[in-house]
């Protein structure tokens, strides 16, 4: 079955942070700049959500995700003149919204775009910056863009590193603003760059080992069925298992949009389809974050390992079998001489480009032919050896399978269909 998730990659929500603690931008100005952007991005996109966050007075943060865009614009008219003045809590806005990232991607992934306003910098401890830092590394495997617009007429900011690393790490931007004027143009520009994002991050994501106790504790196990779910896997569409062809591989479902699996289907499809840790793997119905038994899988991956090595060396039989029919092809006879079919002729030159030409059967004679221009005491009837130009090849160990008949060379096991041969 074909899983395509491109209609959850499609969807996307737009999360505006105000860390506006003066009075540089007014609301009039910034409302107006909003809309303007909204409706140029909903001309672009279709299925888009907006979010809301700023802070109101004694630190209380507000946050409104997921809504249309009538609904953000109406919000800010109501509570602008409620919002904390003099300070920032940059970093802590940024907190909440990666929160509610993390949160609605174990159930339903999309694209993230956070666009922050900001005029003031913010003088928390840099334990904060560190903290935000690590959250933001794990932020842009879920498809989360920052750009930040800082807003003021100074020319240069003592957070100007701090901002640069946050968006730059989730391939977004920083941008200075020192117009009011010009906020609409910046925000327009946004739309242009956001497709190019895009594809750099599907390049660019990667998952650290060290994370791996974030997105296990992120992830949800599989569920067992009730009496009234499916029992046909969602992979293989069958009731048994065909991977290990048993009734004891029972079917378990994902909590979020009841799909069955089985565990080794479900294991085989998490190793290919894997986050960057092949027990964690996103559901392919619905996109919740899922995850199995770390310690099953990594059994599975060491049985494909041992295979691949095995396939590996049969294939380097088969392969040496080919090059010693090739060679070595003869009748099974009791004098072992009798050649299957008239020998073949091979032209070498001994002694450089301007050597003798020698022309070789692969029975090991050989016709001497004197190239002109060298050596005028050679003889043309001069007879060489085949065993000067290569070593050579031992036929008594080489021996053909009494069932499928390919010629087994230095093994008591034929590389083809595995029957013992006999000595």
């Amino acid at each position: 079955m074909n899983f395509n998730n491109n209609k959850l990659s499609q969807s996307e929500e737009i999360i505006f942070y105000l860390d506006l603690s003066t009075d540089f931008l007014k609301r009039k100005t910034l409302v107006k700049a909003l809309d303007d952007f909204i409706e140029n991005k909903n001309d672009l996109f279709k299925n888009i959500s907006y979010g809301l966050v700023l802070f109101k007075k004694a630190k209380e943060i507000f946050s409104l995700y997921d809504k249309n865009a009538e609904r953000i614009i109406d919000t800010i008219e109501d509570i602008w003149d409620e919002r904390e003045e003099h300070v920032s809590y940059f970093e802590n806005g940024l907190y909440e919204i990666l929160a509610h990232i993390f949160k609605v991607s174990r159930n339903n992934p999309k694209k993230y775009q956070v666009i922050v306003l900001s005029d003031s910098v913010s003088h928390l401890s840099d334990e904060y910056h560190t903290a935000l830092y690590n959250l933001i590394l794990k932020a842009k495997n879920f498809t989360t863009t920052i750009n930040v617009i800082r807003l003021g007429e100074d020319k240069f900011y003592e957070d100007d590193v701090k901002l640069k690393v946050i968006t730059s790490e989730t391939f977004g931007a920083t941008f200075y603003c020192d117009n009011r004027k010009n906020l609409d143009t910046y925000l327009n520009s946004l739309l242009k760059t956001q497709e190019k994002i895009n594809v750099l991050k599907s390049e660019s994501q990667k998952v650290l080992d060290d994370d791996y106790t974030f997105y296990e504790k992120l992830a949800t196990d599989l569920i067992s069925l009730s009496s009234e779910d499916e029992i046909i896997c969602i992979l293989c569409e069958q009731e048994l298992c065909p991977i290990c062809e048993t009734h004891s591989d029972e079917l378990h479902k994902c909590y979020n949009c009841d799909a069955p699996f089985h565990s080794c289907c479900a294991a085989e499809y998490s190793i290919s389809n894997q986050i960057g840790f092949p027990n964690i793997f996103r559901c392919p119905r619905c996109g919740a974050l899922l995850k199995l038994d770390k310690n099953f899988v990594d059994t599975i991956l060491s049985e494909k390992s041992e295979q691949e090595e095995i396939d590996s060396e049969q294939k380097e039989n088969v392969l040496e079998q080919y090059i010693s029919n090739e060679d070595f092809k003869e009748d099974i006879t009791d004098d072992g001489n009798i050649p299957l079919r008239p020998p073949s002729k091979k032209k070498v030159k001994v002694g450089g480009f301007f050597g003798t030409e020698i022309e070789i059967n692969s029975n090991g004679s050989s016709n001497n032919k004197s190239n002109r221009g060298f050596a005028k005491n050679q003889h043309n009837d001069e007879k060489v050896s085949i065993s000067s130009l290569r070593p050579p090849r031992s036929k008594s160990s080489l021996k053909l399978c009494p069932i499928c008949g390919a010629t087994v060379k230095g093994s008591v096991f034929c590389p083809i269909c595995g029957s013992k041969i006999e000595k």
